[in-house]
């Protein structure tokens, strides 16, 4: 080799590695490229590869360890791999769903951020033949004293609201939390659940040979180019630049788009289906190729895309393959179906034409201009993506929380104003307002008015979902296998104390860089956590997400795998919420009480501790949550509760002045201890796993008496204050707070941060 030649070919490789850096593909995935192409990959090659292996769509970190957990169950339908899980709900019926994150493009343009989320999550269930019935959030924002979290959070609000109620969908369960990790990297997941019959699911394997290609719904344009690229690396100071590549939503073509879909998967017409989500036209035709054929061993793809419909001029291929333009799907039809699909797409003024066909070629085929643009195999696109193991560390244990370390308070009816009226736990009426919770009739309670779980019958039946979101990442960083088990067991507790029989969940693993071994083991533990708990409480995983590089400047947010449970209530007259404590009830605890206040809200809000000075979580005994929650099950099956709360943040005083707001009547309340206790706090705030609170009636007590079981009771309800009796008969040991200063306290904060009252 000449040196001229030597020289050429070193800049070639330099040339080479800079392109593949820009796209987000490094130097040794460069060399896996090229070599299963055995060749340089031209740049419409390039950006294809980029997208279908980034940690958005390949999971090319965390799918190793994603197989730890449990998918498959006697109500299980579809687990994981397609674009939403399935599970049976009875009476040839499945309800359909998944969640996910738009966590960066929220953070760079919330209102288009937050709203294209919502859309894309309902077009992963209605693209498997479900309408969708109901939605979930889960937030977390920066310090309420951030200059940019208030904007954030109205820009987010108003993006799910504007989306959600346009194309008329009930939202119906979320989460809002605010923490200073969140500060430059707020999390957005959204959840979507769908209801189908079981006989009429589409998927997005199947499709053969020989088939036409049908392209449906939006024009293609140049909004969100790259955005599964962006999801998958870190932020930067500045990174608003960005803003180009977040999608624009169009809810009211959502609404066409999901009618249509239903009206022609009516006709038998679809072979195979698929939104076009993250990597738009790229990703949905690779996946329906690579999960192709009559055994699941892939076929070929062949698309012409100048009959790509598109809403701008001079789009190149790469522009056509990398748009995430919303409202668009990707169809196999049976060849004598396309007359019939394309009626019914002009019936609702939405584009629909043929791009091309499946091939046996096992290979993705562009053309543009009469010229062959890609030409590359399909399989190292999507199963022989990069499957790392990444290296990681044992995350470090703390040791557990000494609340003598610290003073007793003076007076513990300011605590529990001060925690009731705290960001976390303040009342987030403001943004749940903004929610059309009732539109399709059948939504019986919500769970963002401070219930356990969301309940929405299936109509035109008595029974319902019962559909909750969870996560306490607090818990989580402090111990990411405690926490993780934890995360799943309140989901499994929120089911439970309305009724229902917990079936299955969703997950959105929210992570920061799992390239740093640190991070990585808090990856690995929550994951272990959280799977140990799903198969102990036989309560599957059935779809999810995993969302990673949530980092800016190097600073990762805390470690949040939110999960979305979903369980089933067969008769809507057996259920029970927080809401219906009367006069006279008895207020009674199920569950153990050791006052465990490590990692609580109380440590975190009244001590103002952070870090390792927060101490250890409180530990999870599975089997004791399956044990209790199946006797609640029972109590509420039985009709001897008027209410029921699980315990959570904040303890029994919080979880108990929750009930009291909710049904309008005080409480008068002893903290549960353990002998020996000296101090209220343990018994008041402790955040002790497997507990509920429950208002029973003297004739249901004395039914529970003669079935031989004597609960713990707490206190009475009755007046309209919130009474702590801390001292155990002390003199002067009685805190009380009106019901209405309580009620301005915990419904004020949001309000008044967001500028909504004076």
């Amino acid at each position: 080799m000449t040196d001229t030649t030597a020289i050429l070919a070193h800049l070639q490789a330099v040339q080479d590695e800079a392109a593949g850096l820009e796209h987000g593909i490094k130097q040794d995935e460069w060399g896996r490229l090229v070599g299963r192409l055995e060749r340089r990959p031209n740049l419409v090659e390039l950006g294809i590869y980029s997208v279908m292996w980034s940690e958005h769509c390949s999971y090319k970190s965390s799918r190793r360890h994603l197989s730890k957990f449990p998918t498959k169950g006697p109500r299980v339908i579809q687990g994981p791999g397609e674009n939403a899980g399935v599970i049976d709900i009875d009476d040839g019926q499945a309800a359909i769903f998944k969640m996910e994150s738009h966590n960066h493009p929220s953070y760079i343009e919330p209102y288009q951020g937050a709203a294209t989320g919502v859309g894309g999550i309902l077009r992963d269930v209605f693209t498997m033949g479900a309408r969708p019935i109901a939605l979930v959030n889960a937030l977390r924002f920066g310090s309420p004293d951030h200059p940019k979290t208030r904007s954030l959070v109205a820009g987010v609000v108003a993006g799910i609201g504007g989306y959600g109620n346009c194309v008329g969908v009930p939202t119906v369960a979320g989460e809002t939390q605010f923490d200073e990790g969140y500060n430059g990297n707020i999390l957005v997941n959204a959840m979507a659940v769908g209801l189908a019959d079981q006989d009429k699911i589409f998927y997005a394997r199947g499709a053969t040979p020989g088939n036409p290609i049908f392209y449906v719904g939006s024009k293609t344009g140049r909004d969100g180019i790259h955005g599964a690229t962006m999801a998958s690396a870190e932020f930067s100071e500045g990174d608003e630049e960005k803003r180009p590549t977040v999608q624009v939503g169009d809810p009211f073509t959502e609404k066409l788009l999901i009618e249509a879909c239903l009206e022609l998967m009516a006709t038998d017409a679809i072979q195979a289906i698929q939104d076009m989500g993250a990597a738009g036209l790229t990703s949905s035709s690779v996946e329906m190729a690579a999960s192709g054929g009559e055994n699941g061993e892939g076929i070929g793809v062949m698309m012409d895309l100048d009959k790509v419909p598109q809403r701008e001029e001079g789009m190149t291929a790469y522009e056509i393959m990398l748009s995430e333009s919303q409202e668009r799907m990707l169809m196999v039809l049976y060849p004598d179906k396309i007359d019939i699909a394309k009626a019914v797409f002009d019936k609702y003024d939405l584009s629909a034409e043929v791009i091309g066909e499946t091939t046996d070629t096992g290979r993705l085929v562009l053309t543009q201009f009469g010229e062959t643009v890609c030409d590359i195999p399909v399989a190292p696109l999507a199963e022989d993506a990069p499957n790392y193991d990444r290296p990681w560390n044992e995350p470090p244990k703390r040791a557990p929380f000494d609340i003598s370390k610290y003073p007793e308070p003076e007076d513990y009816g300011d605590v529990l104003l001060k925690l009731m009226s705290c960001p976390d736990m303040a009342s987030k009426r403001w943004v749940w307002e903004q929610y059309d919770r009732h539109v399709m009739g059948d939504t019986m309670d919500s769970s963002q008015s401070g219930g356990d779980a969301a309940i929405v019958r299936i109509h035109g039946t008595n029974k319902a979902l019962a559909i909750c979101s969870d996560c306490n990442p607090h818990y989580v960083a402090a111990d990411p296998y405690e926490g993780g088990k934890a995360v799943v067991a309140e989901a499994y507790r929120n089911l439970s104390a309305v009724g229902a029989e917990p079936i299955a969940i969703t997950d959105n693993l929210n992570f920061g860089n799992p390239e740093k071994p640190n991070t990585m083991g808090y990856i690995v533990k929550a994951i272990e956590g959280m799977a140990e708990a799903c198969r102990d409480l036989c309560f599957p995983v059935v779809s999810g997400n995993v969302s990673l590089y949530n980092e800016t400047d190097g600073v990762a947010i805390p470690p949040t795998p939110v999960v979305g449970g979903v369980g089933l209530i067969k008769d809507l007259s057996k259920t029970a919420t927080l809401k219906g404590a009367q006069p006279g009830d008895t207020l009674i605890v199920i569950g153990q009480t050791n006052g465990a206040l490590g990692a609580s809200l109380y440590a975190r809000t009244v001590l103002g501790l952070k870090g390792d000075a927060l101490g250890a979580p409180p530990p999870v005994d599975l089997a004791e949550e399956v044990r209790i929650g199946g006797f609640i099950r029972s109590l509420i099956q039985s009709g001897l509760v008027n209410a029921v709360h699980d315990v959570s943040e904040g303890g029994i005083a919080c979880a108990a002045a929750e009930m009291a707001l909710a049904s309008g009547c005080g409480v008068t309340l002893v903290p549960d201890r353990e002998p020996g206790d000296q101090r209220a706090e343990p018994g008041l705030f402790g955040e002790d796993q497997g507990r509920y609170l429950i208002a029973a009636s003297e004739e249901q007590r004395r039914e529970w008496e003669s079935k031989g079981f004597m609960p713990a009771t707490l206190g009475k309800f009755g007046g309209d204050s919130v009474v702590l009796e801390t001292g155990w008969g002390v003199e002067g040991a009685t805190f009380t707070v009106p019901l209405a200063t309580l009620r301005a306290a915990h419904e004020g904060w949001l309000p008044a941060y967001m500028g909504a009252v004076d």
